[in-house]
């Protein structure tokens, strides 16, 4: 029996810090999806309130300013109708029986800084994965639902672990390209904060840890080996 995914992204949002509509980051389903089914693996992609998903503008290697237009794997399944089709009618994560699943990955983009930390239902399914000891993975941006992840006896998910995360670099790198503050917070400051050991790799290098069973990813990059940690995890 194959093991059995489960692909969390985002729903769409508006940034509350640039007043543009944000998603979930194309490469970060993508690339790990990728991996997995090539491995075998049967994949679930759910969203927090379910229903059509949304990538993040330019991470879609379609998008006018030719900023992902190197992803050459993410525009391979964006030209399959039959993917494309499941980023239509995504599961909601309440819906899910959370026991199904083997294994969670929570993928980033911009939406994530501004829906994930508040969502209740998110941190605690997150938060179930990790105490039932199965691979509990987040990547980039999707790492902020580690801020607000607590253990059955109130101390913090991330406190004395070993983690990665967009980078402070990384925010500066696009504050400087957007010229203003983009997120509302910084996740490697605030996980500091928490007591985590947060490690970087050089900015926008592939980089993913494993403390554990959780697994995180730093950014855009790291799809593919956060999901490879996973798998090793699994013991595939």
């Amino acid at each position: 029996m194959s093991q059995h995914i489960l692909l969390i992204v985002a729903n769409p949002a508006i940034s509350s810090t640039l007043g543009v509509p944000v998603g979930f980051w194309a490469s970060e389903l993508i690339h790990p999806y990728d991996v997995f089914t090539r491995a075998g693996c049967q994949v679930t992609i759910a969203s927090p309130q379910g229903g059509k998903v949304e990538f993040d503008s330019l991470s879609d290697p379609r998008d006018a300013s030719g900023y992902s237009k190197d992803d050459t794997l993410s525009l391979q399944f964006i030209n399959q109708p039959e993917f494309m089709q499941r980023l239509e009618n995504t599961a909601a994560i309440a819906d899910l029986d959370m026991n199904a699943f083997d294994a969670i990955v929570v993928c980033g983009g911009q939406s994530p800084m501004f829906t994930f930390r508040q969502d209740r239902t998110l941190v605690q399914l997150f938060t179930h994965f990790y105490e039932t000891g199965k691979p509990t993975a987040a990547l980039c941006h999707g790492t902020c639902v580690l801020l607000e992840a607590q253990l059955s006896d109130g101390t913090y998910l991330i406190q004395g672990k070993t983690i990665t995360g967009f980078a402070n670099s990384e925010e500066d790198y696009a504050d400087q390209v957007v010229g203003q503050t983009v997120m509302p917070f910084r996740i490697e400051d605030e996980a500091k904060k928490l007591g985590a050991n947060f490690v970087t790799a050089a900015a926008f290098a592939s980089h993913a840890v494993q403390d554990g069973n959780l697994i995180t990813g730093q950014q855009q990059n790291s799809g593919a080996a956060t999901a490879k940690r996973v798998l090793e995890a699994l013991a595939i």
